[in-house]
């Protein structure tokens, strides 16, 4: 599969935006392997290989077992994820599958659990790595083979 047009290059500015929510998200307080967990799940439903790559290495260097790594996509089936951790993920599932909206009790379960700011912050990660998603698939970036 060829690469196709590098949007940094042609459109800088744009990527600018982008990095603007990553670094919104990482000074906003939420848990940076919680983020992890987000990116890879998100990463996961959308099967974006680029991103999938590059955040089970980030989230391994942050202390993440490649055991809840593995089982990540079927996180409801295994006690390995706590009651806050299976709520930002129920939630990032949703926001990615958005075309199914987002249920009332899913979204009532995280103001209970993570509160509204870090509701809120769940939900923006959501949405910026879905976004990242898009562009790496669109673009075809490809994750490089390592020996």
């Amino acid at each position: 599969m060829d690469t196709r047009i590098n949007i940094n290059e042609i459109d800088p500015a744009a990527y600018k935006a982008m990095y603007a929510l990553e670094s919104y998200i990482q000074k906003s307080g939420l848990d940076h392997k919680q983020y992890e967990l987000i990116k890879i799940r998100a990463s996961q439903i959308n099967g974006c290989a680029f991103c999938l790559n590059m955040h089970t290495k980030d989230a391994r260097k942050l202390g993440e077992t490649e055991q809840r790594i593995y089982v990540l996509n079927a996180w409801r089936e295994t006690n390995f994820f706590t009651e806050e951790e299976q709520a930002i993920l129920a939630l990032t599932e949703e926001v990615t599958n958005i075309q199914n909206h987002i249920s009332q009790e899913t979204y009532q379960n995280a103001i209970r659990i993570l509160g509204d700011q870090k509701t809120a912050q769940v939900i923006m990660a959501a949405v910026t790595i879905n976004a990242w998603n898009r562009i790496a698939i669109t673009t075809h970036l490809m994750p490089e083979l390592e020996k």
